[in-house]
Parts: C-alpha cells; structure tokens; sequence
C-alpha cells in the first residue's frame, strides 16, 4: 500500500510539472508553434526524462534586458541609434550611393538590431589562418591600453599558448588584457591554463560557465562570436577560432578556408561594446559603458560598415533576417559559402524566389563532414535548390568554415553566423556588414578560386545518389530544427 501511495504521489508529481512546463511554453515563452509541439510531445511522452532534457536544452534566455543594463546604460545605447535613425531620415549627409541603393537593408539593420551604420573605416580581409594570426600577434604586441578577445573555441594546444603567451607579456606590461571563452566550445578549457595572465592582472572569463565543470543548463546556448579588439583602434570578427587545426595543422580536417575581417575605423567601437556587454554578462562586474567605448580618432576609411549581432535573447532573429533581406534584395547574383546550410522556410522560399526571379545563386558547402547530420541535412537543402537552378560547389581542398555573402558585387557579410537553426535562434552570433564595391569584390573573388579546388554538385550528379545517402539526408532533415 506504501508503495502504490508513492507511486501515485509521483506520478501526480510528474503530471503537475509537466502541465505546468506546458503552461509556460504555450502562455509565457510564446515560442513558435513547431517548436512548442515538439516540447509538449517530449514532456507527455516521456515525463521524467523530457523534463531533464526540457532542463538542459528547452529553457529560453529571457528577453527584457538580458545583459542588466541600468537605465541610463540603456538610454545611451537607445539615443545613439534615435540619434541616427533622425539623420539618416532627414538628410542624405553620409549616405553613398550603395548606402541608397540598399537603404532598407541599412534601416533592417538598424531598427532590428540597434546597428549602427559607420562610414570611415579601412578592412583588410584574412583567408588564410596563418596569415589571420601573424596580423592578430602583431597588433597585441603594439597595443598600448587594452587587449581584450573573445573566442567560442581556444584549444590548450601550441596556438592557444602563443596566444596566452603574447598576452601574458602585455599583462607584464600593465596593459589591460581580457579573455572571454564559450565553456561548451572551448571544453578542454581550464581556468590553470590563464593563470601567470591572471597572475599579472589579467582577467579571463568562461561564458556561462558550469556547475562543478559537469552540469550546464545553457549547454544549448553557446556564444559562437569571435572578437578581438585592441586599445579600441583595431578589430577582428570573422570565423577563425583558436587551435592548430585553424592553421591547417590537423591532418583529419587538412587545410583549413575561413574569411576573417580586420577593421579599423569607428566601427571598431561597435564591436568593442559588443565585446563589453558579453564581458558583463559573464563576469557580473559593474560597468561605465561610455568609459569602455574609446572613441575613435577621424580615420581616413570609406567603408560603411554595420556591425549586427543576434542572440537567444533577441526578440526577433536579426541576422536570419539580415540574410533573407540580403537576398531578396539582389538583382543579379547571390554567391554564398558557409560550413553549414540547414535555413528554415523563410530562407528557402526567399533563396527560390530569388532564383526564380533570375538570380544567380552561388552555394559553396565543404566536402568533409566535421558532423555527419549535419553534413546530410545540408545535402538535402541544397539538393532541393538545385531543382531551382542553385549552382552548388563541394570545397574539396580541406574544410570550408567561412560565413561569407555577397550580393551584386556590391554588398557583402562576414562574419560567425552559419546557415542553421542553432545560429540564427541558440546561439550568439556577430557579422559585419560592408557597403563596399571593392570588398565585394575581393570577397567574390576568393569564392572563384575556391571554385577552382572544388567539385560542382550537378542536377544529375545529386539524383544519382544511393539509397543509403537518400536515407542519411531524410534522417538528418527530420532532426535538422535540433541539430
């Protein structure tokens, strides 16, 4: 009779958690309709366990001021972007052409994202990891303030301590150093591995780190930018991570192609507050926003930039529209190239429509699998764009990780945002985009060579596959919204 009682006392138990996590998903989390009833079906079907995954997996970041700004932190944050929003509404001052052309794409931007549009900046742009981090290296050992550096992956492997290393020398120094590192990415991470950087007043941060390094309830919401910024004059964003393989040093994934911004010019402000508001949500530490953000001298740039970020705890899904609107915008070609292409169906119906409209839409994917579901999910959405007259390209020289668009030679993004459900809705994400002709392209141009170590994905090749793939990209295509 004990028995009976507990066990209906925990099934009453269970029901109510269950009811109640229903409750919250339908009336208070408001999340979208496939993904409530994928939830509701997890919680009835498989109570205890649901609930655990619904723990580690199924929690929303809440919305409203995620980052605890104070008031007059967020009023001055609001006032610049007002401030701009007037301007560029009532004169054309430091618009250029392209600025005009693709004003909704700018006001999208703007509106969505709270991204500044900034006019003086100079990019150079890094394909190769070698080249990347010889240019970082050096301009750490010029910096005269501040170094601070966000990474989603540092690997304790012999990158990871030339970094530490010429970081820890600037920290002897007295320069301010900062070190902000994603707990899930950089999993082999351990707070010894920064401790003579600590010891001389450097700092070094996980975000959302673990409980005891073994339970971590945001393990699906992972901070994938990569930023670095130096005495607030120099800035890196892009798709490079920290650790041997980005220099192509790892013989399973060979040589490895990325796309990697190196900004100077007043965006770098942008991105330096990107970094501190990131900074400040890990750490807890109290901030004066406006002491942060050095204010840049004139520089002699012309390059527009907008630096648009998006997250879990934004309201709306801003680089996926950012994407969407790059693409409905284009007149004549689209070329993109991303490790990852799994778009949901506002993405798909904007790339056929643009196909259908006569755009020419170029999708570079690598030919080496670093996730096999994820691989075959890819295969299944550009296979479909194919029936639309998408030119597919398989990077076949080592592993493709560069997050690059460029439309109409005119308009270009980079930055860390793939092609997924996971980045668009799980992760943190950061991307520049450039109003610039010249760097559209020099963007286009290393998608050309990279043509050339690639092999075509034809119509005919695509539907001569074997059943077995057929089975791989049906699986993989049902788990796509998870993966």
């Amino acid at each position: 009779m004990e028995f009976a009682h507990i066990f209906t006392l925990s099934v009453s138990v269970v029901t109510a958690i269950n009811i109640l996590l229903a409750g919250i998903l339908i009336f208070i989390e408001r999340r979208d309709i496939g993904s409530t009833w994928a939830w509701l079906l997890i919680l009835f079907f498989i109570p205890i366990v649901g609930f655990i995954v619904y723990l580690f997996f199924g929690r929303q970041l809440k919305q409203k001021n995620f980052y605890k700004l104070s008031s007059d932190e967020r009023e001055y944050l609001r006032s610049s972007v007002d401030e701009q929003l007037k301007e560029l509404k009532a004169t054309h001052e430091y618009r250029n052409d392209l600025l005009i052309q693709h004003n909704k794409l700018l006001f999208t931007n703007l509106n969505s994202s709270k991204s500044l549009v900034r006019t003086d900046n100079e990019i150079d742009i890094f394909s190769d990891g070698n080249q990347k981090f010889d240019a970082l290296f050096e301009d750490i050992r010029n910096a005269k303030k501040e170094i601070n550096i966000q990474y989603y992956i540092i690997q304790r492997d012999n990158l990871g301590k030339k970094l530490r290393d010429e970081l820890t020398k600037k920290a002897k120094e007295g320069i301010k150093v900062r070190v902000l590192y994603d707990e899930v990415g950089s999993r082999k991470m351990t707070p010894s591995f920064f401790k003579e950087l600590i010891s001389y007043g450097g700092e070094a941060q996980a975000f959302f780190p673990s409980i005891l390094r073994l339970i971590n309830f945001r393990i699906n919401n992972r901070n994938h930018r990569k930023l670095c910024i130096i005495d607030g004059e120099v800035a890196y964003i892009g798709g490079f991570n920290v650790g041997d393989e980005y220099l192509g040093l790892d013989p399973k994934m060979g040589y490895w192609r990325d796309t990697h911004f190196r900004i100077k010019g007043e965006s770098v402000n942008d991105i330096q507050g990107r970094f501190i508001l990131d900074w400040h949500q890990a750490t807890k530490q109290p901030i004066e926003l406006e002491q942060f953000l050095h204010r840049t001298e004139t520089h002699s740039g012309t390059v527009p930039v907008q630096i648009v970020a998006s997250g879990p705890n934004s309201t709306t899904q801003h680089l996926k529209n950012m994407y969407i609107s790059l693409i409905m915008s284009a007149k004549e070609s689209v070329y993109l190239q991303t490790p990852y292409f799994i778009p949901d169906a506002s993405f798909m119906d904007a790339c056929k429509i643009a196909l259908l409209s006569g755009v020419e839409i170029h999708i570079m994917i690598p030919n080496k699998p670093d996730h096999p579901f994820v691989y075959w999910a890819t295969w299944s959405h550009v296979g479909e764009l194919l029936t639309y007259g998408a030119n597919i390209y398989l990077y076949e020289k080592g592993f493709l990780h560069a997050k690059t668009i460029v439309v109409d030679s005119e308009v270009s993004s980079v930055g860390t945002t793939n092609i997924d459900p996971r980045s668009f809705s799980l992760n943190f994400e950061v991307n520049a985009v450039v109003y610039d002709q010249p760097i559209a392209k020099k963007l286009k141009n290393l998608f050309l060579e990279d043509v050339q170590c690639s092999s075509k994905l034809t119509l005919e090749r695509y539907k001569e596959r074997s059943l077995l793939i057929k089975f791989k990209e049906a699986v993989s295509r049902l788990l796509s919204p998870i993966l």
